[in-house]
């Protein structure tokens, strides 16, 4: 089953902004990653079987401030 991850992100510069989709699309299941907000500070990944846990936490590893905003099933 499908589902879209929603993260927020503090983001200081477009390496950093890099950085964090490197992270999200080699994670495991993820089909499509995007920018969404007005500052393009939240990350949405699109994928299947895939751990927001644990994207969330490799994102606040590297970046310092990740937030799960939330995940829903896509149909």
């Amino acid at each position: 089953m499908q589902q879209e991850i929603v993260v927020m992100l503090k983001l200081k510069c477009d390496k950093c902004r890099s950085k964090a989709m490197k992270i999200a699309t080699v994670a495991d299941g993820v089909i499509s990653v995007a920018w969404e907000g007005g500052g393009k500070n939240k990350v949405v990944m699109t994928g299947d079987g895939t751990d927001a846990a644990t994207v969330t936490r490799r994102l606040r590893k590297k970046l310092g401030y990740a937030d799960l905003v939330s995940v829903e099933q896509v149909k």
